[in-house]
């Protein structure tokens, strides 16, 4: 579950809404407070704030100096202005060495022009209806290129893949839907503690996922704060949600990506860094293969944002 140029719904939100006024304040900073802690304060990624107030977002600040605290609006604006960060920049909301840049989603797939779902599943070895399935897709329907696809973790890659992307994505309507929206860490712990998952581990995997952005959809076609793929958002619907999920609701994601988490951590007799591992390569692929490289990482990064979060 993780990251797709999210730009193109940011880029088109923010062309789309009206100029406002503008109603940024002044912060000094204090001994101890870092872009991440002052930025998680106001309900902020620290690239947006760190854009806003022209740094890097691994900068360090220093005690005494005063920075613009940004309205949500023109946080995204200079974000949105900002050069892309290189892809080596530390993982958001984490500065220095304390966690590298969080990973790519497992199983991407952009689909190529003249690719089709029985043709990806023949390659991935699963059925059609499973891809479809994940994915949200009708499995009698037409493929369209540009389609941002999950493939099961660790499938062969389709030979399409040789090809150049095109350079327009689609993404699959389904639930849950991305929503122009945002959570603080103070509405997941309360989701968390609803349902009985330790509320630093939620909030460290939904940073990790999305940055508290519901309108993130990753490159493998999870939506939302805690990246929740449309299958997950089916599957928690049916088993384990006691009431209707609002599949356009930020709140209602955080729940099923935390009903989600919770089921992990049962399966898993408790154990944090594999409910995590599960939740990013998927606990049957970890059980049969064990962690992927990239997992490891992203398990690491988890662990590292727990301590922001009172873990």
């Amino acid at each position: 579950m993780r990251l797709i140029r999210p730009a193109l719904l940011a880029a088109a939100a923010v062309a789309l809404a009206p100029a406002a006024a503008s109603a940024s304040i002044d912060h000094t900073v204090a001994p101890g407070e870092t872009l991440w802690t002052i930025a998680a304060a106001h309900n902020l990624t620290t690239r947006s704030f760190a854009a806003a107030n022209g740094l890097a977002p691994d900068a360090q600040v220093i005690a005494g100096t005063t920075l613009k605290i940004p309205t949500v609006d023109e946080a995204a604006r200079a974000l949105a202005a900002a050069p892309a960060a290189p892809v080596s920049a530390t993982a958001v909301g984490v500065g220095g060495s304390e966690a590298a840049a969080a990973p790519e989603p497992l199983g991407a797939y952009t689909v190529r022009p003249g690719d089709t779902l029985s043709g990806l599943a023949a390659t991935s070895r699963v059925p059609a209806a499973q891809i479809a399935q994940m994915n949200g897709l009708d499995p009698d329907g037409p493929l369209l290129a540009g389609t941002v696809l999950k493939l099961p973790t660790g499938a062969p890659q389709p030979a399409g893949a040789a090809e150049p992307a095109p350079a327009v994505e689609h993404v699959p309507v389904a639930s849950p839907e991305p929503t122009p929206a945002r959570v603080s860490a103070a509405d997941i712990a309360a989701v968390a503690a609803r349902n009985g998952v330790p509320a630093s581990l939620a909030s460290a995997i939904a940073w990790q996922e999305s940055g508290f952005n519901n309108a993130m959809v990753s490159s493998a076609n999870a939506r939302g704060v805690m990246q929740v793929m449309p299958g997950t958002w089916d599957y928690v619907q049916a088993n384990l949600a006691a009431r209707t999920l609002d599949p356009a609701s930020a709140t209602d994601n955080v729940g099923a990506g935390v009903l989600y988490l919770g089921q992990l951590l049962r399966q898993t007799g408790g154990d944090a860094a594999l409910a995590a591992a599960g939740y990013y390569q998927g606990l049957a692929s970890v059980r049969r293969i064990g962690m992927l490289p990239e997992t490891r990482r992203y398990v690491d990064n988890v662990l590292a944002l727990r301590g922001r979060f009172g873990g």
